[in-house]
C-alpha cells in the first residue's frame, strides 16, 4: 500500500498585542489559509514571547518558515538605526523571537518566505538595514497606499508596478518581468543584507523582492501581501506553490541536510 506524502510543517510568525486586558499572540487567518492552499503545508503558529523567544529553537521542528506582515516596524536597534519617530508601532517580542529564528533557519537551510514585514526581517537578519519612513525620502513615493482603508478589497488592490529582475529566482518561478502589486508598508530596505540578491524593484527604486544568493537554499522575501486577496492570483500562487515544493523537499531530505 502506497502512503501519501507527509505535508511539510510550516511555521507562521505571530504578532504580540497588548490591546486587550491580557497580552495575546495572533495570526491573521489569511496566512494560515495560504499555507493550507496553495502551499499545501501544515500551518504551525509560532508564538512570540520576548523573554523566551531566543531560547526556544523552533527550527528543530520546522520544514519551512512563513514570515507574515504586521503593522509594527522592526526596532531600529536591531540594525543599528536611528531611534524611531514617536508613535511608531513596534513589536519587541516578535523581533526578539523571529530574527534569531530566521538566522537558525538560514543556517539549517530551512526554506523561508517573507511577506511585507517579513522581507524586512529577513534583510535585518542578514545584516541589512531599513528606511523607517519611505514617505519622508525626497525621491521616493508613499508606499502606504490604501493602508488606512477599511474595505479589504480596496485596501489590497494592486497599487504600483514592480520590475522583476531578469533571470532571477522570482522571474524563474513566475515567468513575469513586470507585475502590479499591492502596497501597504512604511518601512523598506535601505542597505541590502549579506548574501541577498535583488529580485524586484518599484518605479522609485525601492527594493520589492530579495532572495538568498545560495543556489542550494531557498529564501525569498516580497514587499507586498502575496497572500491576499483570495483566491490568490496566478503570480502570487506560483510563489506559494514553489515555496511549498521547497518545504516538501526539505521535509524529505532534512536528515541529510542538518
Amino acid at each position: 500500500m502506497k502512503h501519501a506524502k507527509r505535508r511539510p510543517l510550516i511555521g507562521i510568525s505571530a504578532c504580540r498585542s497588548e490591546e486587550a486586558i491580557h497580552p495575546f499572540n495572533r495570526v491573521s487567518e489569511k496566512y494560515i489559509l495560504a499555507i493550507l492552499e496553495p502551499t499545501c503545508g501544515i500551518p504551525f503558529i509560532i508564538p512570540v514571547i520576548q523573554d523566551m523567544g531566543p531560547e526556544i529553537d523552533h527550527s528543530i521542528y520546522l520544514d519551512g518558515l512563513l514570515l507574515t506582515g504586521s503593522p509594527s516596524n522592526v526596532i531600529p536597534a536591531e540594525y543599528n538605526g536611528k531611534p524611531s519617530v514617536e508613535g511608531t508601532k513596534h513589536d519587541a517580542a516578535r523581533d526578539k523571537t523571529m530574527i534569531p529564528l530566521i538566522r537558525r533557519c538560514l543556517q539549517k537551510k530551512i526554506p523561508i518566505l517573507g511577506l511585507c514585514l517579513g522581507i524586512q526581517e529577513l534583510n535585518v537578519a542578514c545584516g541589512g538595514s531599513l528606511h523607517q519612513r519611505i514617505f519622508d525620502l525626497e525621491d521616493k513615493f508613499d508606499h502606504r497606499m490604501r493602508r488606512d482603508v477599511d474595505d479589504h478589497e480596496k485596501r489590497y488592490r494592486p497599487a504600483h508596478n514592480i520590475r522583476v529582475t531578469e533571470g532571477g529566482l522570482l522571474n524563474k518561478i513566475t515567468g513575469e518581468e513586470e507585475v502590479n502589486v499591492n502596497s501597504l508598508h512604511a518601512q523598506g530596505i535601505d542597505q541590502l543584507g549579506d548574501d541577498l540578491a535583488i529580485e524586484a524593484v518599484a518605479p522609485d527604486g525601492i527594493i520589492e523582492a530579495v532572495s538568498l544568493k545560495k543556489a542550494d537554499q531557498f529564501a525569498l522575501g516580497v514587499q507586498w501581501h502575496a497572500e491576499w486577496p483570495r483566491p490568490i492570483g496566478s503570480f502570487n500562487e506560483k510563489i506559494f506553490r514553489h515555496f511549498g515544493k521547497e518545504c516538501q523537499y526539505y521535509a524529505e531530505t532534512k536528515n541529510l541536510v542538518c
